[in-house]
């Protein structure tokens, strides 16, 4: 029956004759591994079309969808995870192989004549396969992709004569944007695959008709394609194989933050196989020339050497120079490659853009996977709203410029208060660090250390213009005077005292602890420390004096009062909670709070109500519960005498 049908069907295609062609292929001086990476190439192409088509059936090119079928995909579709992690690691291996391919054959002369067709069909071949692993980069629509497609198209846009007709033309307009988006993904499951489809069935044609070319003809027997090169080739192909699979499972592909043109990515990079290009136009020479010069004319030159190799290696001495520049050529781009990532991986700012990078990452997917899912208006919106996230970056904007959070800007950027020889450098805090504001900690150095614990604020003496408003000095006030008895303050009989008044302040402040409500306190040591508060029960030579003093409101709930009714002193009733902080951010100047004293100006003209929220909502611990890594897992530590300079502080005072 079988046969019968194998017979019918040889009849009328003739595939038996074909086949049998194909298999019985001589092969020159044997079988050799080294044979084996045209056949992986055939491969990884099969594996990406295969599953390029099942991430096609769910995946929406429109840029408010595309990020989210994505997510989709990775996190909620059966095996889906699986197969887009094949599909990126078989694309990066991809290039590996093909960058070996093309060394094997100019060191074998595989692109000697006959075979010059053959050779620029595979250089043309080359240049498809990057250009699907450019296309494809952005379709997930996630930061990395979006910044680093972005810059690959800007460069496109400095190619002599038709560079800007160029870039338009591929982004779909002047703008980058949605009508990139769908452009690339046009080019990436439809042009750019047919393309390859047909130049590479024709290398295939041409590559049958004249054969392999073997360096050592004398290297074994010659034999046929089956069964020892088959072999060869399927151990190969299976090698490749387990290993994207092995990738996928334990790795999996990325997927960052959501695109977001109005937030600038600071960790962008190109993939690492485009690295080596990348480092090189940072070279000082290259940016005395030009971008054009580095990132079009030299590559461009170095490709018309690799395309002309096939007419200089009609000589002996032609071939030495084809090889020696082929080894040139990778030793470089290896070289290259690596030192960028050395550099990254040595960059404290970088590293920082990283750690921010990662952050968005986990935490879309958190929000994302959340109860309420992802809205209509897009999964960038969870962002946009997210206190977690949004939080540090306008710590950072508006507050970096006198405080410091654990250390750093608020986005895990390190800054360090004294060089190596001990002198202030550049970035000196004028403001008291808000790490751990309104914490245990935070409000027992209040009571306890109050000079030292707002020591900063003597720094900022060196931007302000004499003659004007005093500044305030924390060594000059009564609060300093009181928490200064260190002796009575610290003896055995206040100890339990102090323990009250700072758990009843910590109460009152009510913030959260990463996103989950903090451990409730003792009511009756928050009650013990309210009486205190208010009346002044001390021991010792402090004994009769309270905050409500001075602080008179500081018992009941914050309530905002004018100018006339204040008191001479900060309105502490709810002292950190986010009602009493949003008041102080809004007005700091107000009589309310420090007065004309203070220098820090009003933030009510400088953020939107919406953006006051959400940096409120953060410093009080006010969001989303998360597992993501906190940026105060990077506060600063013992010295700085091995550390990087300072960051430059922002304008914003």
């Amino acid at each position: 029956m079988i046969r019968s049908l194998l017979a019918w069907l040889d009849d009328r295609t003739g595939y038996a004759g074909v086949l049998h062609e194909a298999l019985y292929e001589r092969v020159p001086g044997g079988a050799r591994w080294r044979y084996v990476w045209g056949s992986t190439l055939v491969f990884t192409f099969s594996v990406q079309m295969i599953t390029g088509f099942f991430l096609w059936t769910a995946y929406s090119p429109s840029a408010n969808t595309a990020w989210e079928s994505v997510y989709y995909i990775q996190n909620e579709m059966t095996f889906g995870s699986i197969v887009r992690g094949l599909h990126h690691f078989t694309a990066q291996l991809m290039i590996v192989l093909m960058a070996v391919h093309l060394v094997q054959v100019i060191i074998d002369g595989a692109y000697k004549a006959p075979r010059e067709m053959n050779f620029w069909l595979g250089l043309v071949l080359m240049q498809i396969v990057l250009g699907l692993s450019l296309t494809g980069y952005l379709l997930p629509w996630d930061q990395k992709g979006y910044y680093a497609t972005q810059v690959a198209t800007k460069i496109m846009g400095n190619a002599p004569v038709i560079g800007v007709e160029a870039q338009e033309l591929i982004q779909g307009g002047p703008k980058y944007g949605h009508h990139t988006l769908t452009r690339f993904f046009a080019l990436h499951a439809g042009l750019l695959p047919a393309s390859l489809v047909a130049f590479l069935g024709l290398h295939l044609y041409v590559f049958r008709r004249h054969g392999l070319t073997v360096k050592d003809k004398n290297h074994a027997p010659e034999t046929t394609f089956w069964p020892d090169q088959v072999l060869k080739d399927g151990v190969a192909c299976l090698a490749v194989l387990l290993l994207v699979l092995g990738l996928s499972i334990w790795k999996g592909a990325e997927l960052s933050a959501p695109a977001n043109p109005a937030e600038n990515y600071a960790a962008a990079r190109p993939e690492w196989y485009f690295l080596f290009l990348f480092r090189f136009l940072k070279f000082e020479f290259i940016e005395h020339f030009g971008l054009a010069f580095g990132s079009i004319y030299v590559p461009g030159a170095l490709m018309a050497v690799v395309a002309a190799m096939p007419l200089v290696g009609r000589w002996a001495i032609g071939h030495k120079f084809n090889v020696a520049f082929t080894w040139v050529l990778t030793i470089g781009i290896g070289a290259l490659t690596l030192l960028a990532f050395y550099e990254d991986g040595n960059s404290e700012p970088h590293q920082a853009a990283i750690l921010e990078a990662h952050r968005d990452s986990a935490r879309i997917k958190e929000l994302a996977g959340g109860p309420d899912k992802i809205p209509v208006s897009g999964a960038v919106t969870l962002l946009r709203e997210d206190p977690f996230t949004q939080g540090p970056r306008l710590f950072a904007k508006h507050c970096f410029g006198c405080h410091r959070y654990d250390g750093h800007d608020g986005r895990g950027r390190l800054v360090y208060e004294s060089g190596a020889d001990g002198k202030q450098v550049r970035g000196t805090p004028t403001a008291v660090d808000l790490g751990d504001f309104a914490s245990p900690a935070w409000m027992r150095a209040v009571v306890m250390d109050y000079s030292n614990h707002f020591a900063p604020l003597k720094n900022a003496q060196w931007f302000k213009n004499p003659g004007e408003a005093e500044v305030l000095n924390p060594d000059d006030s009564e609060m300093a005077d009181w928490s200064g008895d260190a002796e009575a303050l610290n003896s055995a009989e206040n100890a339990e005292n102090v323990k009250a008044l700072v758990a009843f302040l910590v109460a009152r402040a009510a913030h959260k602890d990463n996103g989950q409500e903090a451990k409730a306190a003792d009511p009756d040591q928050v009650e013990r420390g309210r009486v205190l508060a208010v009346d002044g029960d001390w021991a010792g030579a402090i004994n009769g004096t309270s905050c409500a003093d001075c602080h008179s409101s500081i018992g009941g709930p914050f309530k905002a009062v004018g100018d006339d009714d204040a008191d001479d002193y900060p309105n502490l009733s709810g002292y950190g909670s986010a009602a009493w902080l949003k008041s102080f951010l809004a007005n700091p100047g107000a009589a309310q709070h420090y007065g004309e004293k203070n220098q820090m100006p009003s933030y009510a003209e400088r953020m939107t109500a919406e953006e006051l929220e959400l940096l409120v909502r953060w410093l009080t611990g006010d969001y989303a519960p998360t597992a993501v890594e906190r940026y105060d897992n990077r506060r600063v530590k013992g010295t700085a005498e091995s550390r990087e300079p300072a960051v430059e502080a922002s304008e914003e005072k």
